[in-house]
């Protein structure tokens, strides 16, 4: 089987439409340097040479025991070198094999530097120049013959004079002379050099074609709106056979206690690819009763605290008209009221408003309730006060009480909005599939989730942080999509007020007063196709993924709600500082596993997995000419929203300047116009990441933060809208 999908698995799977795609055709893994055993006869790495030489150790034990001091040194020096007795006694006995030559040329006049010491192994700088000396022919030996001959017919331990060796090159000038290896004596230095800088002229061309990529070619596209969309029977129903130690799934009927990504890579690779599924869909709960989707309610959660009462001058016509915060909210709110009540009666609609106190407005069965003071501090009496809310009436029955209590509102007050954001969460959870807008023009700043804090204050704004993080995890886990909607000109705290919409698929806008319906609007038509999305990339031993938490060889992605065009992307790439890395070579073949667990609308919780082989090159020509520019660049701009929304730009910048590096590579080589034309494009939706300093960690304003929370979830679709809208 695994066969059959290598060959029809070249970039994507699943037939008609392309849902699981790979930015490069083959698993690229660069090519290691291979490790030099360094010779135990060298000098250690970090070892310093002495600019001088040592002193001469002194003649005996007294004067070792006398205090060296500065000032006395230098004379000590001088009369330990005048001495003969120390010379006598320091002088070296070198033995030689040709004593007689030695003794011969003990004669002769030769210069100082020749006779006092020995600068073979003296570093560079200490070294006289080449030319100061030159050894006499008579010591200049050439190595026995074997055979008996010699030069001029003379037998067996006959010795000739040699040419004398050539100067070194300049370029060994810093290289110790005992590890230079001079050129045949028929070899000239310039034919050397030239040699030398022909070979390195045609290792740069060639590192310059071939060598490794930067950034990571390694991506992988799920278009999961449409994996989850598809209409289709389940391939079985029931929990699939699967390991029991990394749970990945097997064509096998048994459970393993190891499988093929499970092994170490050397014994995988001997057994060959895992006989897993190629594409196959698992009911896994047969049994669990099917719930009505038409049953989830949308809930509004409105500011109505003092900020709201500012007005701002807008026209109507021929006049200009001032109108509040709260006034403009009001009319959003009553349009989507009526066009809703129009077009889809059926739908439940919920009102929650807060300032100093909650309130929870009820309808012709349910009267109007408000919570303030400790009632606002309990996180648990909040979500049981929310279980004993009814659900809201169908639209159709409470749209005119609705718009009445709409219209009624009046602005006064704090700002109570983490107890309401969690009371109206806990109402929607409930029922899977629900919506919750949250509308405010302020920063939170009653006691539970304070966001109007000073920087100081590290314990209260780390747990405001994890209150709202825990919130956006609670209502993922429930199925409930959070959208978060600000008036431009606020300050709202959006990077942790974010955390809601982003955790659960929802949107977070800046909107001008005006614009608040048409946002509104927006909003509600948002569809979710699946809700407890997890995702989760099987890797063999020797690959890792990239960029989760745990840089393993599984991966697990927490997506929570699905709509009909959501997208990841997944990195992954070979192990880093591993010994074993270098058997995964070019020619090998690897088996990726994709694993997507979710909940369909009806509530039916199902398993989709997908299995494909990919072959490993490290030719980074084959991978460049392979690579898909779009799908690198949606993984860019997503990993690179996600560290600048903590305000980690510095890191943010760095992710996107690999990748940057890549697509240039690749532009450059492949050679295409319209590669050229997206790369413009992409540069400039990137340019918040680039801009606002070069601190590197700082806090995020609300504009930026919306920006970025949209980045992160962006699709290719969004991405070329915006091309267009720039264009």
């Amino acid at each position: 089987m695994c066969d059959v999908l290598c060959d029809k698995f070249p970039l994507c799977l699943t037939g008609r439409r392309l849902t699981m795609e790979f930015a490069c055709g083959f698993v690229y893994v660069p090519q290691r340097p291979r490790a030099i055993k360094r010779s135990a006869l060298l000098p250690p790495v970090n070892r310093i040479r002495p600019r001088s030489p040592p002193p001469p150790p002194p003649t005996n034990s007294a004067e070792a025991r006398l205090p060296k001091s500065p000032q006395s040194r230098p004379k000590v020096i001088e009369q330990l070198e005048n001495s003969e007795e120390v010379k006598k006694a320091v002088k070296p006995t070198p033995f030689y094999g040709n004593a007689e030559i030695h003794n011969k040329a003990s004669t002769r006049d030769f210069p100082a530097q020749l006779t006092s010491r020995k600068t073979a192994l003296l570093p560079p700088h200490m070294r006289p120049p080449a030319d100061a000396y030159e050894l006499p022919t008579e010591l200049r030996v050439r190595p026995r013959d074997p055979n008996g001959g010699g030069a001029g017919g003379a037998g067996l331990g006959a010795q000739a004079p040699v040419p004398p060796l050539p100067p070194r090159p300049s370029f060994m000038k810093l290289i110790p002379e005992y590890l230079v290896l001079f050129p045949e004596p028929d070899s000239s230095p310039s034919t050397s050099r030239k040699s030398l800088s022909d070979t390195t002229l045609v290792a740069s061309k060639r590192s310059g074609d071939t060598g490794p990529l930067p950034g990571n070619p390694n991506v992988l596209l799920v278009s999961l709106g449409k994996l989850l969309s598809e209409e289709r029977a389940p391939t079985a129903q029931g929990e699939p056979a699967s390991c029991s130690r990394c749970g990945s799934v097997l064509d096998s009927c048994n459970e393993v206690s190891e499988c093929y990504f499970c092994r170490p890579w050397r014994q995988t690779r001997t057994a060959g690819p895992p006989p897993g599924p190629r594409d196959a869909l698992f009911l896994l709960r047969p049994g669990e009763e099917p719930r009505c989707a038409a049953d989830a309610p949308l809930l509004f959660c409105i500011d109505i605290s003092g900020s709201m009462s500012i007005a701002s001058e807008v026209s109507e016509g021929e006049d200009a008209v001032h109108k509040t915060r709260l006034q403009f909210v009001q009319d959003a709110v009553w349009q989507c009221l009526q066009s809703l009540g129009e077009l889809r009666p059926h739908m439940r609609v919920g009102l929650v408003t807060f300032n100093h106190q909650v309130t929870m407005h009820g309808n012709d069965r349910f009267t109007l309730r408000s919570l303030s003071g400790a009632e606002l501090t309990d996180p648990h009496f909040l979500k049981e006060t929310a279980a004993g809310v009814p659900t809201p009436a169908p639209l159709s029955q409470t749209k005119r009480y609705l718009q009445r209590q709409v219209m009624d509102l009046s602005d006064g007050g704090t700002t109570a909005l983490g107890p309401a954001a969690l009371l109206t969460i806990a109402m929607a959870s409930r029922h899977p599939g629900s919506k919750v807008i949250i509308c405010t023009d302020g920063k939170a700043n009653s006691e539970l989730g304070n966001l109007e804090v000073e920087d100081s204050d590290t314990r209260t704004l780390l747990s405001s942080t994890i209150f709202y993080q825990d919130l956006g995890d609670y209502a993922a886990d429930h199925g409930v999509t959070v959208s978060v909607l600000s008036i431009q000109g606020t300050d709202c705290r959006l990077d942790e007020l974010g955390r809601l919409a982003d955790r659960t698929g929802g949107e977070v806008v800046i909107a001008s007063p005006k614009r608040l319906h048409q946002e509104f609007e927006q909003m509600i038509e948002n569809k979710m196709v699946a809700s407890h999305c997890t995702a989760t990339l099987l890797l063999p031993q020797l690959l890792r993924t990239r960029g989760e938490k745990e840089a393993v060889h599984k991966g697990t992605r927490a997506v929570g709600n699905v709509g009909p065009d959501t997208e990841i992307t997944l990195q992954f790439g070979a192990k880093e500082h591993d010994d074993e890395a270098s058997a995964l070579g070019a020619g090998s073949r690897v088996a990726i596993q994709l694993q997507v667990r979710y909940r369909q609308r009806k509530g039916e919780t199902m398993l989709r997995v997908i299995t494909a082989c990919r072959d490993v090159t490290d030719d980074s020509s084959a991978a460049l000419s392979s690579l898909s520019l779009a799908i690198v660049q949606l993984n860019s701009s997503q990993a690179s929203a996600a560290l600048a929304v903590r305000g980690r730009f510095l890191d943010a910048r760095r992710e996107a300047e690999q990748q940057r590096k890549l697509m240039e590579r690749a532009i450059e080589q492949n050679d295409n116009a319209d590669d050229h034309h997206t790369y413009q494009r992409w540069r400039e939706s990137m340019e918040p990441i680039y801009s606002d300093g070069e601190g590197g960690t700082r806090p995020v304003t609300d504009t930026g933060a919306a920006l970025f929370y949209s980045m992160k979830r962006s699709n290719r679709k969004t991405i070329m809208m915006k091309r267009k809208h720039t264009a």
